[in-house]
């Protein structure tokens, strides 16, 4: 898929597919500029692949391994108020399971007391610590637990700063590491106090405060915050942390869009896992809310091919939804609702959350929360119509 761009919303959804591995069941959609009604599409399956015929000529899917079509299983299904636009069949697949297929990717569950891990900036790759060995890995309470506190308590905060690394520590937060300084980051790191939150906040709890940013010397990117003197707090979607091994150099670094995306949803599954519960506040680090997220499934498997793109030999990898991919992977399906939307409706959940507490917390900096929203609204339009909305939400995928 790395030589497909991502479909553009004038362009059309030209093929959709959405497989469940749980369900092992599927949906296609076809788009009615591809093929005029169900006689003009054929769809067989091969070993992980699959195969859909269409008047512009055939597509190949290339599927997870284990996945395979039933063959004979595909059949037309009523598309509803979208039936002037696409073509709707549902599927039956075969999965057969992996031992290592649900392994999780993300850094915050593999991080390991007495292994040794170099940390990077991802946006130049600069290695920012070095050789680290953490005596113990511990993971902090979880959520806005400080916020609780200081609702019910009428004194100072008694628990403040209490919650910071010993030497040789690494405390792991939802999305964020507390881990101590060492002699590389004079060279590496620089800090700069910054003011957050507003100065006309009506709550006095939460006045403008002024927090020392920590960012990367090499290319200015902001990688936290320095909570303490010796103390940094470095954001996931900020670092790279990977076990050094000899003199082995790092990969070069991800797609900024597609290493967000990547890291948030492997988080997002993670907390969804741990704490059984489906519905995320997004939230800057003074505590506004900016994005409501409410998990769906996350045993998808998705492609999307523009129309412009269907026909010829070409062969796209299944995990494709909304920029090229060098691997299958799984998605997570969500509704997500942006919270500066000035729609009523869009005004009703917002409100709806805040009122009940729905929503565990998921503090990022701004500019990472701007480009989670930007990630959701790309996949959100490369879906078909008939997908791209549900219950005043709209819907998107993250790829894992």
């Amino acid at each position: 898929m790395s030589d497909l761009e991502m479909p553009a919303k004038t362009h059309g959804v030209g093929v959709f597919l959405e497989l469940r591995k749980r369900l092992q069941t599927g949906l296609l959609i076809v788009g009615k500029d591809v093929a005029k009604s169900p006689a003009d599409v054929a769809v067989t399956g091969g070993e992980s692949s699959l195969h859909i015929r269409t008047p512009r000529g055939e597509l190949s899917l290339t599927l997870p391994t284990g996945v395979t079509l039933e063959q004979g299983s595909c059949i037309p299904t009523p598309a509803g108020e979208s039936s002037g636009e696409e073509l709707h069949f549902r599927l039956r697949i075969s999965v057969t399971r992996s031992p290592d297929e649900e392994a999780s990717d993300s850094v915050m569950e593999t991080l390991r007391a007495k292994e040794t891990y170099c940390f990077y900036c991802q946006g130049c790759m600069t290695r920012l610590l070095e050789d680290r060995v953490f005596k113990r890995v511990l993971p902090l309470p979880n959520g806005n637990w400080n916020a609780i506190v200081d609702d019910w308590c009428c004194h100072p905060d008694p628990f403040a700063g209490k919650l910071l690394p010993r030497a040789d520590d690494c405390l792991l937060g939802d999305t964020f590491f507390l881990l101590n300084r060492d002699g590389s980051c004079q060279q590496t790191l620089t800090d700069e106090v910054s003011p957050v939150g507003s100065e006309d906040s009506q709550d006095s709890k939460k006045t403008c405060r002024r927090v020392a940013l920590v960012s990367c010397k090499s290319c200015s990117s902001v990688l936290g915050e320095a909570v303490a003197p010796e103390t940094l707090k470095l954001y996931i979607t900020q670092v790279v942390v990977e076990p050094a091994v000899g003199d082995r150099e790092p990969e070069a670094s991800l797609n900024r869009s597609l290493f967000v995306e990547r890291t948030l949803a492997a988080r997002l599954l993670g907390l969804s896992s741990s704490m059984s519960t489906f519905h995320f506040s997004v939230q800057t680090p003074d505590g506004k809310a900016f994005l409501l997220l409410w998990l769906l499934n996350s045993d998808s498997i998705t492609a999307t091919v523009p129309k412009t793109c269907v026909g010829g030999e070409r062969s796209i990898s299944s995990p494709a939804l909304h920029s090229p991919s060098p691997r299958a992977a799984r998605a997570l399906k969500l509704l997500y609702t942006n919270c500066s939307h000035t729609g009523a409706e869009q005004r009703d959940i917002v409100t709806s959350w805040e009122v009940n507490a729905i929503g565990h917390p998921v503090v990022l900096p701004l500019t990472v929360c701007e480009e989670l929203l930007q990630v959701m609204d790309d996949s959100n339009a490369t879906l078909p119509a008939s997908m791209r909305c549900m219950r005043s939400y709209e819907v998107g995928y993250l790829r894992l």
